[in-house]
């Protein structure tokens, strides 16, 4: 009996055995089928942490806006990371983090042993390691293998990597809420600071954050129960000999501040034009993942400034029935773009309601149509300054003298400029000035600074359309391609333009005739501070400088624009030698007004997206925007005047406003249009133009006008 129950002990003993082997195969199996293919810890540092593009003003320190995925984040050393938050994370999180080797077996236990007691599922168990291994390499899904792949990860991540290694990954990599990954975004999105400078009780907010950052936002409902866990994290601190008892009780009653959920994009129109260029160049994914840091030319306080200039001015502007405004600031010795806004309100909403922005753009306002640098829009006489400026190339002069007389400037058409079509049955054309009155002789200095249009379409001719928009071009104007459709209307604003080239235009004035195509980034860095791209543009000679200061001793004369706009008008800026101009289209569709110092130009336009016309007039609503700008950025500048041209001489007396006592002849008389610095004139009567341009001085001459040169 007793050999009996032996062999049955042994064979009991030996099938257990056998099952006990067994089960070690199987498990040994499972573990081998379930971690085949695990990453190598000691590849960690290849797999890289997505990082955001960031975007900056000029100063580096406001942060314009953020390119990221679904992930915004910004890697930062494990020393500018502040030791409260450290000791926050460690105390609620992982306390025997520096003690156990990625698995805490104690841990695990007290976990269980809560569970049960309390009847919930509140603890857990999980190590700092696993849970960094578990975000990198795994996924939340609670399975039997990724428990096992994460177990095996966490012991091997620190049989290779140092703690302080480990955290500082962790610390950089776990998610915030807030599409905020790591802690230094976190810190920025939640308390507009660097990880470095967070308090006690801000590290104990972030902390508490961690297990479920969407439920505990601040910016949501569960508020209080965020704030209860900051006491909690707080108290962790204190029992495990991070704080004291007195630093315990002054966090817990230390009000927190959380920033406001910030706009997402500050300059919203400037960063949109730097984005496009970026997309262009590195392709959307790269922005969202490497880590860019873009230093742009923005100066964030006149943006913030220019900005509420626009909206300070929009009542006034609507009640004109001009619905957007646009602006743009460059420093025209460096082409930086200084400040840049689009519509009034980026953030607004279209209007009237039910208009379609996306296609026929039928709104009055369209807010995310920048006017600025997508515009097209005709410029009226703000182009003016440009085909005087070729004619000043030619040999003419601002002491040249026109007629702003009535004319008809289609030879087919009766000289007496009343027609309306000629006998082929084209158009007659016979141009009015803005206030449907003619005034005589007058130099070419008064006629562009009183904005006479007459004289402006004369202008045109002698110049050559073709010569002016060669200018157009050499000044960075783009826009003017349709050569072949363009008329004599082309100096009244008959072609289309936009803002930031055309304030670009003025800028070469400002700059003696130096051309640099607005910039608007400084410097692209990599994530780790290495410079991949940085301006180095240097300025090209475009336009002669006497000829640049021709066109700014005109524009800046304030007496010479005095008879039409008055002597304190919006375009003049006590103390301050200032050139400008301003510009509106027929029906006063577009209002433009662009102006400079040597050391800034401004160029305002208003209107509405829909192109119906406002009811601006006299020197209109873009002016005393402009104005206000140009005062703001003067008085912070000591004063530079524009340099005086060098004195003519060696010109024909004509080109120079010597005109013979009594004479009375049109400039056709006396001046060959394609060689007017010749000694001889072209016989004028094989010229189109000259026996129009005659009869209307004739006309003006015989009804009593005069021939005084005015004013």
């Amino acid at each position: 009996m007793k050999l009996i129950n032996k062999k049955k002990l042994f064979n009991i003993i030996k099938y257990l055995l056998f099952l006990f082997l067994g089960g070690c195969l199987l498990i040994l199996a499972l573990f081998i089928y379930y971690t085949w293919d695990l990453p190598q810890p000691e590849k960690f540092t290849e797999t890289p942490f997505i990082q955001s593009t960031k975007i900056y003003d000029s100063t580096g320190k406001v942060l314009l806006y953020d390119i990221y995925g679904e992930e915004k984040r910004e890697i930062v050393s494990f020393d500018k990371i502040s030791d409260n938050l450290k000791h926050a994370v460690v105390s609620s999180e992982d306390s025997r983090f520096y003690q156990h080797g990625g698995l805490d077996f104690e841990g695990i236990l007290r976990a269980v042993w809560v569970d049960i007691t309390s009847q919930s599922k509140s603890q857990g168990g999980s190590t700092i390691t696993q849970q960094l291994i578990r975000s990198v390499y795994l996924t939340n899904q609670k399975s039997v293998s990724r428990k096992i792949k994460e177990i095996v990860l966490s012991i091997e991540l620190e049989n290779k990597y140092s703690k302080d290694q480990i955290f500082d990954w962790y610390l950089n990599k776990i998610p915030f809420g807030e599409n905020a990954y790591g802690a230094e975004a976190a810190s920025q999105a939640y308390f507009n600071k660097p990880s470095s400078d967070l308090s006690l009780p801000e590290a104990a907010v972030l902390t508490a954050l961690i297990p479920a950052p969407s439920y505990f936002s601040p910016y949501g409902s569960n508020k209080a129960e965020l704030l209860q866990r900051k006491d909690i994290v707080l108290e962790k601190m204190q029992k495990q000999g991070y704080i004291t008892d007195t630093q315990l009780a002054d966090a817990k009653k230390e009000k927190i501040n959380f920033a406001k959920p910030a706009s997402s994009i500050k300059a919203p129109d400037f960063v949109m034009y730097v984005k496009k260029y970026l997309e262009d160049k590195y392709g959307s994914d790269y922005l969202k993942e490497k880590g860019l840091r873009v230093y742009t030319t923005l100066n964030w306080d006149l943006q913030q400034y220019t900005e509420q200039v626009i909206k300070d001015a929009d009542k006034t502007n609507i009640s004109k029935n001009a619905n957007n405004a646009a602006m743009v600031v460059l420093d025209p010795k460096t082409g930086k773009i200084l400040a840049l806004v689009g519509s009034k309100d980026y953030f607004a909403t279209s209007y009237p309601v039910g208009c379609d922005e996306s296609t026929t753009r039928n709104c009055l306002f369209d807010p995310k149509y920048d006017v600025a640098t997508m515009g097209q829009r005709q410029p009226g006489s703000s182009f003016k300054p440009i085909v005087y400026a070729t004619a000043f190339k030619k040999g003419f002069t601002p002491n040249t003298v026109l007629w702003d007389v009535k004319t008809e400037f289609n030879p087919n058409c009766n000289p007496n400029g009343n027609d309306i079509t000629d006998i082929y049955g084209i158009d007659c054309y016979h141009p009015q000035d803005y206030d449907g009155k003619n005034r005589g002789a007058v130099t070419l200095r008064t006629a562009l600074d009183c904005s006479l249009n007459i004289p402006a379409v004369k202008v045109l001719y002698l110049t050559g359309i073709a010569d002016s928009l060669q200018t157009a071009r050499d000044l960075g104007i783009t826009t003017l391609t349709d050569t072949n459709n363009y008329g004599l209307s082309l100096v009244l604003g008959g072609g289309d333009v936009n803002l930031l080239e055309m304030t670009s235009a003025y800028g070469v004035f400002a700059a003696e005739g130096n051309y640099i195509p607005p910039i608007s980034i400084l410097k692209i860095t990599d994530a780790d501070g290495n410079i991949i791209e940085q301006d180095q543009k240097q300025p090209t000679k475009v336009l002669d400088t006497q000829v640049a200061r021709q066109v700014n001793n005109v524009l800046s004369d304030n007496n010479a624009r005095s008879p039409i706009f008055g002597s304190h008008s919006p375009l003049y800026v006590p103390g301050y030698q200032v050139a400008a101009k301003t510009g509106t289209t027929q029906n006063f569709v577009d209002g433009w007004t662009l102006g400079y110092t040597p050391f800034v130009v401004v160029g305002v336009w208003t209107g509405n997206n829909n192109n119906s016309p406002t009811n601006d007039e006299g020197v209109g609503i873009a002016a005393p925007m402009w104005n206000k700008v140009m005062t703001k950025i003067a008085s912070s500048n000591p004063i530079e005047n524009f340099t005086p041209p060098d004195p003519i001489t060696n010109r024909n007396p004509i080109l120079l406003g010597q005109l013979p006592t009594g004479d009375n002849h049109t400039i056709l008389y006396y001046v060959d249009k394609n060689n007017p610095l010749g000694s001889q004139p072209q016989d004028p009567t094989i010229d189109t133009q000259y026996f129009s341009w005659q009869a209307g001085i004739n006309n003006w001459i015989s009804s009593g006008g005069g021939t005084n040169i005015y004013p």
